[in-house]
């Protein structure tokens, strides 16, 4: 897949959620125990972006986590199907096939023992509904490898655009990562103004993690696989604290809208995948849902927001 299938509209895979219902929750709670392990072992970053996971050419990484005296990354690769685990000095690998949650637990607390680390993580899933202690969920879960793929070929994607969305703003802006608990992919721009204290009340997260998370005013969107509240893949994008007509703004594209229940603004992925440029389709949808939560809540734009990056160009020479 070169970069220039990216302008093309089948370079965006199909993701029928209900065709891979089974095969998303096993992988998101997989990701949840791999993302546990980094969050037991990482200082805490505003926001709870210690935490998070990336995406790379072949899967999803915890990047370097330090453990002990070593460093070890642990990564899903989605082409040769395996759970790869590294240290300076050992690199393991456990097969992903359909396996029960308990036994993905089981072998990867040995790997990453075998590497010289120390598994010692909370035994229980996030932000999740009728959540199971992973020792206690004995079910074999199937895994749909062609599934898998697509789903990676789809975020590798939605990564491109997240990433030079991003570049256009000067402000706290956080990294595009990939949060286990919802099992999204996000990208979070901030006023710089304090948020008004969180009521907390999410299923399944500590008050304390949610309300740090949300200190501070901001405009947030990003995607799901489906699950939690949609049944198909879906871009969102919503603000907090959410200000008075952020409902109201109009945004684009046509397909986009705001989900009362929700509180935010939704677009169906496949829109985007069968849009004659899924890449700009995607950008107009991230722009003027932000342009309405940073207008409605009178962010000040201008000291915020910056042109586009460019490769090569250092920032004054782009904007000179």
């Amino acid at each position: 897949m070169n970069g220039s299938l990216l302008d093309a509209s089948s370079a965006w895979p199909a993701l029928p959620y209900g065709e891979w219902r089974e095969t998303c929750t096993a992988l998101h709670i997989w990701s949840q125990i791999v993302g546990k392990y980094r969050l037991a072992h990482t200082p805490w970053v505003n926001h709870s972006w210690h935490a998070t996971l990336y995406v790379t050419p072949r899967g999803l990484t915890t990047g370097p986590v330090p453990d002990g005296d070593k460093l070890i990354t642990l990564a899903f690769d989605f082409y040769d199907h395996t759970l790869v685990g590294e240290s300076a000095d050992a690199r393991e690998s456990i097969s992903l096939d359909a396996m029960s949650v308990a036994d993905f637990l089981d072998r990867t607390a040995v790997m990453v023992t075998s590497l010289g680390g120390h598994f010692d993580i909370y035994g229980t899933p996030n932000e999740m509904e009728d959540a199971v202690p992973f020792d206690q969920d004995k079910a074999v879960r199937p895994y749909d490898r062609h599934a898998v793929q697509r789903f990676h070929q789809a975020l590798m994607r939605i990564d491109r655009v997240f990433s030079r969305f991003r570049t256009s703003f000067l402000g706290k802006v956080s990294p595009v990562h990939l949060f286990w608990g919802s099992f999204d992919l996000a990208i979070t721009r901030f006023s710089g103004r304090p948020a008004p204290l969180h009521p907390g009340g999410i299923q399944g997260l500590p008050d304390a993690v949610t309300r740090e998370a949300y200190s501070h005013e901001v405009s947030s969107a990003g995607f799901w696989p489906g699950g939690g509240g949609v049944d198909e893949a879906m871009f969102y994008s919503y603000a907090y604290p959410t200000p008075d007509g952020f409902a109201d703004r109009p945004v684009s594209p046509a397909a986009a809208w705001f989900d009362q229940g929700l509180g935010e603004f939704l677009l169906p992925y496949e829109a985007v995948r069968t849009s004659e440029n899924p890449e700009a389709e995607l950008m107009r949808f991230l722009q003027s849902t932000y342009a309405a939560a940073a207008d409605a809540a009178k962010w000040d734009r201008p000291a915020l927001e910056c042109l586009t990056g460019i490769p090569r160009v250092p920032r004054s020479i782009a904007q000179g």
